[in-house]
């Protein structure tokens, strides 16, 4: 991997305190902000907190961690020959691998010199008089920019253990979004994996495949379908690179982002049971979750169609695991499949049939202590050499809240969204001008190809920034009512489907006092870019610029 350096970044931080732009983080959005507004002939410092590129395939470097897109589509599309030279080796790309990818961009447009690494932006204070942003970090830079830009990720804060005890813990314990950068090596160890979300699953059987006995601790079983990877077929992959430009074309169309996916025309109730399964298990064979929602066309939207989904997956969880016992754990039970993030998985149930691995259901029995020697439920005592906190993240808001955000005289953002987050397509915030979000709540944001997402919003911030500047313009901001309309908009949207029903991290159920607020927008990709579209055929509407 090449040797991240800043030493030019932190010169344009140390020696002048202007900029046009600070973008705050240098994952798949920073690093295509930076490109973008650099090609403007803008001025762009960007922070970030880690020592290198690559935002969430920085810091999640956990055993097994891959995506769960297909690499062909998760990638940029900006570049053409970017598109053709850069070769994937399987259908998903593993951490590593798509660290590598990320790492050839930022090389391979010099996007580096642009970016101060190990830096946490603390505070960013707007000026209504100068119409200016004092942004300031933790290494005491202090950087007076005209526009903000927060390309912190919707899953880059994760969620602090909150046992007691832990401080008392004798061995080793990581957290799945904070892994090491060395090789962490189980073998002989009685491990203990708390969670059984995405990161979970996917390092489950890895851990397992190590440690003298496992121990997984699980609240809430979730869905996971097989991802069915594999190495990349060379025909598949050069049919795919000679028709990029169609497949982009339409990925903007769908729902998810993702081509290759005709929408379904009809019902799950339209057809014979089955007819039914037949194509339900023809989806399962394909694996990937887009490919199993799109069996029918009303698996969000209907419960009665969800169930038919629903028991199909349960059923092929109780076929996998021998215990029926363990089976009766794992299946979900408490949401229709699609409404929590679903997980594609290599051999996750399988794995309880182990004979070093055990399930400990922590929902009947909370996990009340960290000892010395390992952890306490309300049940019994476990012995552990090391724990594994695969427990999530304080998604799509806490990055930004981490920080001071607020205009001078007017509220911070914290007390702004105190009752949960408020913004004009997912890319403003009224009462902060010249503050923009690449894929924030109120956008599809983790319902959608995010690097497609990452694009959308950074060329839509683009184009606004070129309209500014043709017209001697100052500052852009969302109106109130522009945002207020926006907000019911997208409760309505998410109340006309399933998803509310499932206790998911999508409301933030999973932060203790965080307001429970609906966050993504799932009316789809395409009809959402068809919207950030018409605002500006319609003059950038719901906007208030100022001269």
């Amino acid at each position: 991997m090449p040797k991240a350096t800043s030493d030019a970044a932190e010169a344009t931080a140390k020696r002048g305190t202007t900029s046009d732009v600070v973008v705050v983080g240098a994952g798949v959005s920073g690093l295509y902000l930076l490109y973008r507004l650099r090609g403007l002939g803008l001025t762009v410092t960007a922070f970030e907190a880690g020592s290198d590129v690559g935002g969430t395939w920085y810091w999640n470097r956990y055993p097994g961690c891959r995506c769960d897109l297909e690499s062909l589509e998760y990638s940029y599309s900006f570049a053409s020959d970017l598109q053709q030279e850069w070769h994937w080796p399987e259908r998903y790309g593993t951490q590593p691998e798509i660290l590598q990818y990320v790492n050839h961009v930022a090389d391979r447009f010099d996007l580096r010199r642009y970016i101060q690494f190990n830096t946490r932006v603390t505070s960013a204070v707007f000026d209504p008089e100068r119409n200016r942003w004092t942004i300031k970090t933790d290494q005491d830079d202090t950087v007076d920019a005209r526009f903000c830009i927060m390309a912190t990720g919707n899953l880059s804060t994760p969620r602090t253990p909150d046992f007691p005890g832990l401080d008392a813990f004798q061995g080793e314990w990581y957290h799945t979004g904070l892994w090491p950068h060395e090789e962490v090596d189980f073998t002989g160890l009685r491990v203990g994996v708390i969670g059984t979300g995405s990161s979970g699953v996917q390092s489950i059987p890895h851990i397992a495949a190590q440690a003298k006995h496992l121990h997984v601790f699980q609240r809430t079983a979730n869905f996971s379908l097989e991802a069915r990877n594999a190495p990349m077929d060379p025909e598949r992959e050069r049919q795919h690179k000679a028709n990029y430009p169609a497949h982009r074309d339409a990925a903007n169309d769908t729902p998810f982002g993702m081509s290759g996916h005709p929408p379904p025309e009809k019902s799950a109730l339209e057809v014979p049971a089955d007819e039914r399964n037949q194509i339900y298990e023809r989806k399962w064979e394909q694996g990937g979750s887009v490919s199993f929602l799109f069996s029918f066309n009303d698996l969000l939207t209907n419960k009665a169609s969800n169930d038919t989904a629903s028991d199909f997956a349960r059923k092929k969880i109780r076929q996998k695991v021998n215990n029926p016992e363990v089976a009766d754990l794992l299946t979900p039970t408490t949401h229709p499949i699609g409404t929590k993030r679903l997980i594609l998985d290599t051999n996750y149930y399988e794995t309880y049939n182990r004979d070093n691995v055990t399930l400990v259901d922590v929902k009947s029995a909370p996990i009340e202590e960290i000892t010395k020697t390992g952890l306490r439920t309300a049940q019994a005592g476990y012995e552990l050499d090391a724990i594994v906190f695969a427990t999530g993240f304080d998604a799509m808001t806490g990055a930004m809240l981490d920080i001071d955000i607020r205009v001078e005289g007017g509220p911070s953002l914290k007390e702004a969204w105190s009752a949960g987050p408020r913004t004009y397509l997912g890319l403003m915030i009224a009462g902060f001008p010249n503050l923009f979000m690449i894929m924030g709540p109120g956008s599809p944001g983790v319902k959608a190809q995010m690097i497609l997402g990452a694009e959308q919003h950074t060329d839509w911030i683009a184009e606004c920034l070129q309209h500014l500047r043709s017209r001697e313009l100052s500052s852009v901001e969302a109106t109130a009512k522009a945002e207020e309309d926006w907000v019911i908009h997208v409760k309505e949207v998410a109340d006309s489907t399933l998803y509310p029903l499932a206790n998911s991290w999508y409301l933030g159920a999973n932060i203790p006092g965080k307001p429970q607020v609906f966050m993504p927008y799932v009316g789809g990709f395409g009809p959402y870019k068809k919207k950030c579209d018409e605002v500006v055929a319609n003059g950038y509407e719901g906007f208030l610029l100022r001269p």
